[in-house]
């Protein structure tokens, strides 16, 4: 089970826009990468698929791994691991720094 997902607020803590903050809105397991609302940009190069289309680079984000984002706690406003414990017979998400639900 990952410790991050979709909707999460996390910063990227390696790589070119390491410090920065965004939302999680793509998480592939198999791949063990997340991709960030408007942070790790690359660009992209389009061929033109239609007659008269013209050719164009495009900025899109690109998938970073799991290793370089920490989750960011809602009730600190840090970056934090986390952990699991369960409750009442289902598994939750703490925040290690605060030892608060995440969920």
């Amino acid at each position: 089970m990952l410790k991050i997902k979709k909707g999460d607020k996390v910063e990227i803590i390696a790589g070119k826009d390491r410090g920065k903050r965004g939302e999680v809105i793509a998480v592939s397991p198999k791949d063990m990468k997340v991709t960030v609302r408007k942070l790790n940009m690359v660009t992209k190069h389009v061929k033109p698929r239609q007659m008269g289309q013209k050719g164009e680079r495009i900025t899109v984000e690109s998938s970073i791994d799991i290793s370089n984002v920490a989750l960011v706690c809602p009730h600190t406003d840090k970056p934090t691991r986390v952990g699991f414990v369960v409750k009442e017979g289902t598994k939750v998400r703490i925040s290690k720094k605060s030892g608060k639900e995440i969920d």
